[in-house]
Parts: C-alpha cells; structure tokens; sequence
C-alpha cells in the first residue's frame, strides 16, 4: 500500500517509452502509480521495476478506446486509492505514414480514437474524481508532441489529433479553475520510444529526403513530467516543449 503521504498518479501508456520512463520518475517522487495501457505484460514488467525500488504501482489493462474499459479504469483507481491526483494523457497511435489520400476512414478513425477521444475519455472521468475528492483538485498532463505546433510529411491524422489536444489542454486548463484543477501539456520532440521505431533508417524530410535526427534521452522527457507534477496546484506550466537540442524543427533545420 502507498504512504500516508503518496500522491496517486495514473499514466496511459505506461507500458513503454515516455510512459514508462514518466511512471518510474514519478514513482522515484513517492508517487503511487496507476499503470494504463492495452498489453499487460509490459505494464507488469513497469510495475515490478517500480516495486524493485521501493515505490507502488498497480497496473491495470486498458483499452482506451473502449468507453467502458476507461470507465472501469478510474473505478479501480477510486476503489484503490480513493483519490487521484494527477492524470498523465500520455497513450499515443499512428497511422501509416502515407499520403492522406491513400488511408481509409477506418485507419483515420483509429488514431482519432486513441489520440483524442481517449484523452477525453479520461480527461472527463478524471475532473469527476478530482472535483468531488478532499482536498479537492489535481494535475492534468496532455502528451501533445512537436506535431501540436508543426506537422511531419504524411502525418495527417497523428498531426490533427495533437493539435486537437492543445484544445483540450486550453478547454481542461479554463473549465477546471472552479475544481482546483490545473492541466498543462508538454510538448515532446524525438524521444527514442517505439512510436518513432522507424527514424533509424531516417525521417521523410519535406523535401522528400531522408535524415536520421538528433534525439535526446527519455531521463530528459520524464524529469519534464515530473517538474510539472512537482508544482502546487496554485502553478501550472500550460505549454512546455522538450526537444532534441539540434532536431530540425527550429528555423530551417
């Protein structure tokens, strides 16, 4: 069981990369950890590294799309804890990196569900517990990526969907004032996690050449998180980006 003083943090996509990165530094920050993603044996193997060094997790498979399995996700975090607070909006998907043209409505809808209604999903379900707990009020972070200021080639559906979420951060971050409920959104560019498994062999550039990119360490990604996580509910970081120092994204590459 957590300690008396733990807070309660649950992080979607904790199974692997930014999530599982982001679920250890809180941990190491005496967080206790709710574990969501779809596979569990990743989500179990997060869990036993977080209660190798002392810390509580518990992890809890989850399909994000599915309004029930979300529903039933913070129904065992409030059996459980009792409380949250703080939610990590951090499960993402991709579509096939081809021209839009070229992709079905099924692929598009996919992405949309994962990036965007997912994070709404919880996003509701997580101001419900947050505004009716004591003390009342909490923390929302929403992954949103590079791709929520500036797109890559034949990335249509991730692109729109990221964008989406800074107005889901903005919306969350002005109707949770009245619950004491912060939200802000970091902003993440070339973290070596599985979603960007294919930049080994180069990103598609605009001029439809291939460069592999500078990327930086996750350690960097989850003390990011963690800083925000950090602050009392009176301070929100809204918008912080973490990028790859030299990563083509600012002026001309």
């Amino acid at each position: 069981m957590r300690s008396a003083s733990a807070k309660i943090a649950l992080v979607t996509g904790a199974g692997t990369g930014i999530g599982r990165a982001a679920s250890l530094a809180l941990a190491r920050d005496d967080f206790a950890v709710v574990l969501a993603g779809r596979r569990p044996e990743p989500l179990a193997a997060v869990a036993a590294e977080i209660a190798g060094v002392g810390g509580t997790a518990l992890p809890v498979p989850t399909d994000l799309r599915n309004p029930k399995s979300v529903i039933d996700l913070f129904a065992t975090v409030r059996e459980r804890f009792g409380r949250l607070d703080l939610l990590f909006n951090n499960a993402g998907a991709l579509a096939r990196a081809v021209p839009m043209e070229e992709l079905t409505p099924e692929e598009w809808q996919a992405v949309v569900d994962v990036n965007l209604t997912g994070a709404f999903l919880c996003t509701q379900q997580a101001v419900l517990i947050m505004k009716g707990q004591d003390p009342r009020g909490g923390r929302i972070i929403n992954n949103g990526s590079i791709s929520a200021h500036v797109p890559r080639p034949n990335s249509a559906p991730y692109t729109a969907t990221k964008h989406a979420i800074s107005g889901l951060t903005k919306s969350t971050a002005l109707d949770g004032r009245r619950h004491d409920i912060a939200c802000g959104q970091i902003d993440i560019g070339n973290a070596p996690t599985a979603i960007r498994s294919h930049a080994d062999r180069g990103n598609l550039q605009p001029n439809g050449t291939r460069m592999v990119e500078p990327t930086m360490d996750l350690d960097s990604v989850a003390r990011a998180v963690a800083y925000m996580a950090s602050l009392p509910l009176d301070a929100n970081v809204l918008s912080m980006t973490v990028m790859a120092t030299k990563m083509p994204y600012v002026g001309r590459g």
